[in-house]
């Protein structure tokens, strides 16, 4: 059946076609039954060559064959059937492909002449009713079947809209993903080869006098590569196989937080950069996404600092907490900075516009720029109205 109308939706000119010749085959035997003559298969051809029209001009096809119709009636004056069937075919062409405002004027046409033709005898009352009831079974299915096709295509368009809104969700939802992996990607690939660069300068200064330390600082090399291409296989492999990459070292490992910022910190100091970490106050329950946006904006922070303030510069960390906000304020005393921007870069990059992007999904801010004198500053508000925060 979806092939044949397919096919009927391809052809409708030929369907209409093949639906005249139908019904005027089924219609021969009744005209052939009068023996009317060349005159009357005439009239039996113009009555229903108009149907072949029906779909393009219903309107204009019901009141041709009704005509017809009529001039049968009384001018051959013989009794045929086959004009109140052509009329019922377009009262249902009429019915099904206009609206039912056009229908009205064409039933009272036709039910007033099966009126007149009853009182003056022409018609027995029972084949009034009869007819009555046929024509309005014909003009309810018409209505119908319109009613049913446009509930059916309002339907697949429906279908079309939300499998047009799945496809742009899913969109979204994986520019946004990858807009997530390239913010990781780049806090750890920035941050380890800043380590790893500072750790071998201090390797290649100190390996003519001090062999050893030069050979355990390239050992501190080598770990913390391997952590990074750790991490970064991680991602790959969540990236490749999403939900189900697998777990261990290289798959869905946890990703870090507040308590492994001792780590990070020592990790920056072997790198050359003496770091203190202040902590005040009692983080409350706020989630590990809360916890691996504390981390990033540091890991970020002392990124910048290794690579702009200068060998001999310090660094402070200052993280406040409470149960619902964080407060977190990284200072460098930028000795020694000839290439260090003069004010807060533009929204262009993944290093500050990711503390900002980190920091606005939690209702915060960042503010950053240089101290007076020498020195910089990077601080970081972030609330947490739930007391839980987002995952």
């Amino acid at each position: 059946m979806d092939r044949v109308r397919a096919v009927a939706g391809r052809h409708p000119m030929a369907v209409d076609v093949g639906l005249a010749v139908l019904v005027a085959a089924a219609n021969v035997p009744a005209a052939a039954h009068t023996g009317t003559g060349m005159v009357g298969w005439l009239w039996f051809v113009v009555a229903h060559l108009p149907l072949v029209w029906r779909r393009r001009a219903p309107v204009a096809v019901f009141w041709m064959v009704f005509a017809v119709a009529l001039t049968v009636w009384t001018v051959t004056r013989v009794d045929v059937a086959y004009p109140v069937i052509v009329i019922l075919v377009g009262v249902y062409a009429l019915a099904r492909y206009r609206p039912w405002r056009q229908l009205w004027p064409a039933a009272a046409a036709v039910e007033f002449t099966l009126a007149v033709a009853w009182r003056q005898g022409e018609l027995p009352r029972t084949d009034l009713v009869a007819l009555t009831a046929i024509l309005a079974a014909t003009g309810l299915l018409g209505m119908t079947v319109t009613t049913r096709r446009a509930y059916l295509a309002e339907l697949e368009e429906r279908a079309r809209r939300l499998e047009r809104d799945r496809d742009q969700q899913a969109k979204l939802t994986a520019a946004a993903e990858r807009a997530r992996i390239a913010r990781e990607m780049h806090d750890i690939v920035t941050h380890n080869l800043a380590v790893m660069v500072a750790l071998a300068d201090g390797a290649a200064l100190t390996a003519a006098a001090a062999p050893q330390r030069a050979a355990d600082t390239l050992a501190t090399v080598a770990t913390t590569g391997r952590q990074a291409l750790g991490e970064m296989q991680r991602l790959l492999s969540v990236l490749r196989d999403g939900d189900q990459a697998p777990a261990g070292p290289l798959g869905l490992t946890p990703q870090p937080g507040l308590d492994d910022l001792d780590q990070l910190v020592e990790q920056v100091r072997a790198a050359g950069l003496r770091v203190t970490l202040v902590r005040q106050g009692t983080p409350g329950e706020w989630g590990p996404g809360a916890g691996l946006a504390v981390y990033r904006i540091v890991q970020e922070a002392l990124t910048n600092t290794l690579k702009h303030a200068g060998p001999r510069a310090t660094a402070q960390i200052r993280l406040r907490s409470t149960a619902t906000s964080v407060d977190l304020e990284v200072t460098d005393d930028g000795t020694h900075q000839p290439d260090r921007p003069p004010q807060c870069p533009p929204v262009s990059g993944h290093g500050l516009p990711g503390m900002i992007e980190r920091a606005a999904a939690y209702g915060g801010d960042v503010e950053a720029g240089p101290l007076p004198g020498t020195g910089w500053r990077v601080r970081v508000r972030l609330h947490f109205d739930d007391g839980k925060g987002r995952t």
